[in-house]
């Protein structure tokens, strides 16, 4: 019998089930033109009529339902890195990731070995209201023990999210309190924000971090921008780094405050012409006039990387840092009967220059999620002179600067990755959470922290010799063993990552630990020095920035 199920027909069978059910899916869809060619419909026929025999006749009983799941994966497989299954019971939540709203208790929450630790409970949220605090431990949920199980976030959500209006019974266990205290909770709509940060640099310099394009980034956006402009900034920094995207149309509308009415923002074209479009600025845009820097890196993706191409290719903005991911094909969710959905790949875009910036993707998933590994194997990360690009695939900014497609947006000006305090002890810190659990009880203990003020604290706050003893101490409790040459490697790193993560649970504020941890953050540093340092300016600016800048 093993023989059998392990025949290369078995191997096989998957996919042809899955060519057959997709098939099947695009012909039934309300968005799919319908089909008229004989060998296609034949080959539907063909599909069924196997599927019907294995259902029917074949020797032991399938599981159709887990043999087609896995059908679809593998098929969907041979499309391209981005076209992708998404089951029933995880569609909902990755949509709900980019909402305006999610349905929850409202608390952001961590895994410490093993324990769902409350963070903080979210303004507003039921958790607020009901009295849950910062640092406690929801040890059991509607009654039943979820303490050293095995949680992971998949679990947690489905615990802890649920239907507006249902209710949620939590157990705490909070410092200094031996009896488990329980809160009876009524889920509610929890806002989500995609801005991490906004604040002024100096008199001049404003600073926006974005996180992902979701439902509400733009409207997040517009309001940081306008208050900062009243706040007197004449130059912006916008920070995409490690943002993979999101939604194309928050991108454009972001793109659009930038740049004047009638300049193209990106263009997207697909085999159907249904999905061919091209998006232009309109009038009244917040920031026409003042200086740009947009900041990217090797993890700015797909809408991202949409609003560094239109300013780059606009002239509008100078973009810093390092070569972006190279995403740039256009999904559509095609919803299936069952709850689950298909995110496929229906158009490729272009920047206003004509450029596709989409990496090869020919050689198969592996080599195109290896990509970071051969960026820093070939020296990429650390050199612009490493990188090599396709003169068949040159392209012209609005003021003749040469650009390049095929494979991410190149900067207009490099700034090499800094691993130079970097190191495995620092990572393994991180890792094991040992530097979230340290600030986390370092805020408890500390209650008075809070009179401070936040420049008080960035000026006159310093992480202390004695301070770096205890996260040693408890990294070494967490299974991360202690190297003395990477700790001293790493020590002004560490410093300054303890800091900004105290900052932000102090003060419950990203614009504080963002204040703090930019000090490391070479793009960061390298974008303020070119704005506060006119030749420099010179040198990296053509024509058209300069009149900004």
């Amino acid at each position: 019998m093993s023989e059998y199920k392990n025949s290369s027909y078995h191997i096989r069978l998957p996919i042809l089930l899955a060519i057959a059910l997709i098939a099947g899916v695009l012909i039934g869809s309300n968005f799919a033109e319908p089909k008229t060619d004989k060998k296609y419909q034949a080959s539907i026929q063909k599909f069924t009529q196997l599927l019907d025999y294995i259902e029917n006749d074949y020797v032991d009983t399938v599981n159709t339902a887990s043999l087609l799941e896995e059908s679809i994966e593998v098929m969907l497989d041979k499309l391209d890195p981005h076209t992708v299954y998404i089951p029933p019971r995880d569609a909902e939540l990755m949509e709900s990731q980019l909402r305006a709203t999610y349905d929850g208790i409202g608390v952001e929450f961590n895994l410490l070995r093993d324990t769902l630790y409350v963070v903080t409970p979210l303004t507003g949220g039921p958790s607020e209201t009901a009295g849950i605090q910062a640092g406690d431990k929801i040890v059991s949920v509607d009654g039943e023990n979820i303490a050293g199980i095995g949680l992971n976030n998949r679990m947690v959500y489905d615990m802890l999210r649920g239907p507006r209006g249902s209710e949620v019974t939590v157990g705490v266990v909070r410092k200094n309190q031996e009896d488990i205290i329980e809160y009876d909770l009524k889920r509610g709509a929890i806002p989500q924000t995609s801005l991490d940060a906004s604040y002024m640099i100096d008199d001049k310099i404003g600073y926006i971090k974005i996180n992902r394009f979701a439902e509400t980034t733009y409207r997040e956006f517009k309001e940081a921008l306008s208050n900062l402009k009243e706040r007197g900034m004449s130059q912006l920094i916008l920070d995409l780094q490690n943002n993979g995207g999101g939604y194309m149309s928050a991108a454009i509308g972001i793109a659009d405050e930038f740049l004047k009415e009638g300049a193209v923002i990106v263009s997207q074209k697909g085999q159907s012409k249904k999905y061919d479009r091209e998006d232009r600025a309109e009038e009244g845009g917040i920031f026409e006039e003042g200086a740009v820097m947009v900041l990217i890196n090797e993890g700015s993706a797909s809408a991202s990387e949409i609003v560094a191409g239109a300013l780059q290719d606009n002239d509008r903005a100078l973009v810093v840092g390092r070569r972006s991911f190279g995403k740039g094909l256009v999904q559509y969710p095609f919803d299936l009967k069952d709850g689950s959905e298909v995110r496929m790949t229906i158009a490729r875009y272009y920047t206003p220059s004509g450029r596709s910036i989409q990496k090869p993707y020919e050689d198969g998933e592996e080599v195109y999620n290896n990509d970071y590994y051969d960026r820093f194997v070939s020296g990429e990360l650390f050199s612009q002179d490493s990188v090599r690009f396709d003169e068949d695939l040159a392209y012209k900014t609005a003021s003749g600067r040469t650009v390049y497609g095929g494979g991410g947006i190149m900067p207009d000006y490099f700034v090499a990755l800094d691993t130079i305090d970097n190191s495995a002890y620092i990572n393994r810190l991180v890792a094991n959470n040992t530097i979230r659990e340290y600030t986390l009880d370092f805020r408890d203990n500390n209650p008075d922290m809070k009179n401070m003020s936040v420049d008080e604290f960035i000026n006159d706050f310093e992480i202390t010799d004695a301070m770096l003893q205890e996260v040693i101490a408890m990294g070494e409790k967490n299974g991360a063993r202690f190297n003395r040459k990477q700790y001293t490697k790493s020590k002004e790193l560490l410093k300054n990552l303890l800091k900004g993560r105290i900052a932000r649970e102090v003060f419950d504020n990203d614009d504080a630990f963002y204040k703090v941890y930019n000090n490391s953050n070479e793009v960061y540093r390298e974008a303020v020095n070119i704005f506060m340092n006119p030749d420099k300016l010179k040198e990296k600016s053509n024509t058209v920035l300069l009149q900004r800048m």
